[in-house]
């Protein structure tokens, strides 16, 4: 697989790189992050690899991300004509100002307007929900993003960090009122978040959502930096995000993904990102880079292929504790198809059910 082998996002005909580009750590204005060089030299060379797809936020780096991508791509405009930007709103910016954040009318249109000063463009490609905010009607927020869309400001939109149910809820609204649908769900995804494979996964498999995870690598969790040989001595850059990951059962991940990285002969954080990206309902995996060093690593995932024994050792030490009805509804189909196989799903007979046809009333 290369970054040119696009995938066409959800039920849409936006076409986006495998590996999308996340722009969390453009600039240093949190302390740490990208220079604004560095920034510029990570992008350059994704896209000559043929990467069109960068995800940032209003938010990021305290707005500087969105400026510092805006700079590089507005000196060239046929680099901007190719590049899909995602932004992001919610966050807000404006300390003391009930308005300026959230998902309500107001906050939505002012946050799109100085997102497309700092981005120095006509128009965003795919304007994110960052999250929920259960202080604004689902359907207000729907129809300013629907507006949007027909003002030519946005052309595609999706919901990031939401409730599976409300993402739902926002998808039927739409298609019945005939507004601009979801194309996309923005969510936490790796081999230490896996409880989103309950609900929010066939969710979006079932509303025509192209999954875009982000934090692939918990933070850096599992790319091969933080082994049981060094706990001690190693200090994690993200602090507690970091540290209160790893234990017993985080080290056996790691440990196993550092065995099936010699047998790949690539790294672990290849193999894990490797992973994600194979997973069902996954479009495009959010992988970020503070050098471009880490660049280079994270896109040498795409010339890996697990094979089916290495995802399954995988997926047994990864395997989430989901919740109700999920891991109930696992067993359910012993008791509804009579030990008969459906659609290549096996089933037991439940021990239950009557043995013949005397038995039954």
């Amino acid at each position: 697989m290369a970054l040119t082998d696009y995938v066409t996002l959800g039920h849409s005909g936006l076409r986006v790189s495998p590996f999308c580009l996340g722009a969390m750590t453009f600039g240093e204005d949190w302390g740490w992050g990208s220079s604004v060089p560095e920034s510029e030299t990570i992008m350059s060379r994704y896209m000559e690899r043929g990467g069109n797809f960068i995800d940032t936020a209003n938010v990021y780096t305290k707005g500087h991300s969105e400026k510092i991508i805006g700079d590089f791509l507005g000196r060239a405009h046929h680099k901007r004509d190719r590049a899909v930007i995602a932004t992001k709103f919610f966050g807000n910016l404006y300390p003391g100002d009930p308005n300026g954040g959230g998902a309500g009318r107001k906050a939505i249109v002012s946050s799109c307007e100085q997102s497309l000063r700092r981005l120095q463009t006509d128009y965003i490609d795919l304007y994110w929900m960052h999250c929920w905010d259960r202080f604004t009607p689902i359907e207000e927020t729907m129809r300013a993003l629907d507006d949007l869309v027909a003002a030519g400001k946005v052309r595609y939109i999706g919901l990031s960090d939401t409730p599976a149910w409300k993402v739902a809820q926002a998808q039927t609204i739409a298609r019945f009122r005939g507004w601009a649908p979801l194309v996309a769900l923005q969510i936490e995804y790796s081999l230490l978040e896996r409880t989103v494979e309950g609900e929010l996964i066939p969710m979006a498999l079932e509303m025509g959502l192209g999954v875009t995870p982000w934090s692939p690598l918990k933070s850096g969790v599992l790319s091969g930096k933080y082994t049981r040989e060094n706990a001690a001595t190693v200090t994690a850059d993200r602090g507690e995000r970091v540290t209160a990951a790893l234990g017993e059962k985080v080290y056996t991940i790691i440990d196993e993904l550092a065995r099936i990285a010699k047998e790949a002969g690539a790294t672990p954080a290849s193999v894990a990102l490797a992973w994600v990206q194979g997973r069902p309902g996954v479009a495009s995996t959010i992988i970020g880079a503070r050098r471009l060093d880490q660049l280079e690593q994270n896109l040498a995932a795409l010339d890996i292929t697990l094979n089916a024994d290495q995802i399954a050792r995988l997926d047994k030490l990864s395997k989430p504790t989901l919740s109700f009805p999920m891991q109930f509804l696992n067993v359910a189909s012993m008791f509804s198809h009579g030990g008969a196989t459906v659609n290549g799903e096996k089933s037991s007979i439940w021990p239950l059910a009557p043995k013949d046809a005397a038995e039954r009333y």
